[in-house]
């Protein structure tokens, strides 16, 4: 039977996690819960890769039952397929919070910590003061979010995109980062995303198909008066927000972010 370790968010909520061969876990449906998935089945199915999910029997209420657990890339799968605006804080807080608890204070060494008592108190009694400073500081960032949100209402990046349905340029989106369009556009490259043929960036095919961009063909005339046709690549704000969960992930955030984190 595998055993289930609970970490909680003020504002977020729960969710439980266990260590299989090593790798931490975490309970699908509390996942799907917290991002705001209506059918938290239906989500795990459609958005999680079976390489990313696994089946485990836990004892929830007294009861034995199966869950989808599912590992560090799935999560990120739900992650950037929720519309809602909590996802980046609750993808912040399992990243600087809750996997670097499970990697420092986890069950790794299981057989060990059963075959040295001693190791095993010392290893629990920190978890559990580990636990409690993480909790007062939430509790205290709650409420200094709270008081400054009363203050001063800031529009987050994820406000400005969702007030925002027209397709736009990459000049656009990399100057929402202080960036150029060609520094955006390399650095996508160098992740996988896309690649330039014939002086167009278009999509690799595992994302061409996710409705991140739309081409646009447009007209113009040369020096001579000769009507030419280029094609460009345009991005959706579902694309938009692809980037900034890239960007996230790699510690690069929109400007917006940065002022509010400087005040």
């Amino acid at each position: 039977m595998n055993e289930l370790q609970v970490f909680k968010n003020v504002e977020l909520g729960s969710v439980r996690t266990t260590v299989v061969d090593g790798i931490p876990y975490f309970v699908g449906k509390d996942v799907a819960e917290i991002l705001g998935y209506r059918d938290t089945s239906d989500a795990l199915k459609r958005h999680v890769d079976e390489d990313d999910k696994l089946t485990r029997c836990f004892t929830d209420s007294g009861q034995n039952r199966e869950m989808y657990v599912i590992n560090e890339s799935g999560l990120y799968s739900l992650i950037l397929r929720s519309q809602l605006p909590k996802a980046c804080q609750f993808k912040r807080w399992v990243t600087s919070q809750v996997l670097p608890s499970i990697r420092k204070h986890g069950m790794y060494a299981t057989e060990e910590l059963i075959n040295n008592p001693d190791m095993a108190i010392a290893v629990f009694n920190a978890l559990k003061e580990e636990r409690a400073k993480r909790e007062a500081l939430e509790l205290t960032t709650a409420v200094q979010k709270q008081q400054i949100a009363e203050l001063k209402p800031k529009a987050s990046y994820y406000d400005v995109v969702l007030k925002c349905k027209d397709i736009i340029s990459m000049r656009v989106i990399a100057k929402d980062y202080g960036k150029s369009a060609q520094w955006m556009n390399n650095f996508l490259h160098e992740l996988g995303v896309q690649y330039k043929q014939s002086d167009i960036w278009l999509l690799y095919q595992k994302y061409a198909n996710q409705e991140y961009t739309k081409s646009r063909t447009n007209t113009y005339e040369d020096s001579n008066g000769v009507t030419h046709s280029k094609m460009h690549t345009y991005w959706t704000q579902k694309g938009r927000l692809f980037i900034y969960h890239l960007m996230t992930q790699h510690g690069i955030y929109p400007l917006i972010e940065q002022e509010a984190k400087d005040e």
